[in-house]
């Protein structure tokens, strides 16, 4: 299938784990993809491992806190490849965050987390609606997580913000022809998450899964191209579990 063929994709987060798996997919289907991430020397092997195989994609410096940084990775894109179709909000601080409450993780490490977790989906949908929006739509996904629906401190404070984000962003982005929706991860296999999770926390996490075992990237990615693709044109502002059933919501 080439469900993206002519398509631009911008993928943040995407030097590794979940964003890689995302880019790879992406530039599977066809698309030219923008391989955008804080660390540079990362997404360029990304991108040249796509291209290793034929395929097209480019790497990008990206610090999702930084508007002026997202405006340039946006203008990249724009430049490079002629516009933005696509746009999948994967950034994040996760691989080595502080394992702290909301009551006493420091002040300063709390506001750049929420930045970056956050606030840095909305600097990116900012930077890349107006060219969506000139190409005729497009499509968004948003990176949430499980957390979002139980109690998991700011970690958790922060998915529930993207959440929010997705469903108020679908409103303003509906008569732009621009679609938004998230996907909530349950516990994923990556290296981000073994070097934040202690082994004995996930052992009980993991069994306590219907499905027990952990998430892989490839479990995400299905999902991911779906709700980017036209397939799913009447969807917009939902958030799915992709969790082996660590959540049931009514």
């Amino acid at each position: 299938m080439a469900r993206f063929e002519d398509k631009i994709a911008i993928v943040t987060g995407a030097a590794r784990g979940i964003g890689e798996a995302y880019a790879k997919a992406l530039a599977g289907e066809g698309a030219r993809v923008v391989v955008a991430d804080v660390d540079e020397e990362g997404a360029q092997k990304v991108a040249a491992d796509i291209e290793g195989d034929g395929m097209i994609a480019s790497a990008v410096r990206a610090d999702v806190c930084d508007p002026a940084s997202t405006e340039a990775m946006a203008g990249f894109a724009v430049e490079r490849y002629g516009g933005i179709d696509h746009l999948v909000n994967n950034a994040a601080i996760y691989g080595g965050m502080k394992l702290d409450i909301l009551l006493t993780v420091p002040w300063e490490y709390y506001k750049r987390f929420m930045s970056v977790n956050m606030d840095g989906a909305l600097a990116c949908v900012r930077a890349c609606w107006p060219a969506m929006k000139e190409r005729g739509g497009g499509s968004i996904v948003n990176q949430s997580s499980t957390a979002s629906w139980m109690y998991a401190g700011y970690y958790g404070v922060a998915k529930v913000g993207i959440n929010g984000l997705t469903q108020q962003l679908a409103r303003e982005l509906g008569g732009s022809a621009i679609r938004i929706n998230a996907i909530a991860p349950g516990p994923i296999d990556t290296e981000a998450t073994r070097d934040t999770v202690p082994p004995q926390i996930m052992d009980q996490i993991v069994s306590q899964l219907p499905l027990a075992r952990m998430g892989t990237p490839e479990d995400l990615v299905g999902l991911c191209l779906f709700l980017l693709s036209d397939e799913a044109s009447w969807i917009t502002g939902q958030i799915f579990n992709v969790d082996g059933g660590q959540v049931f919501r009514s």
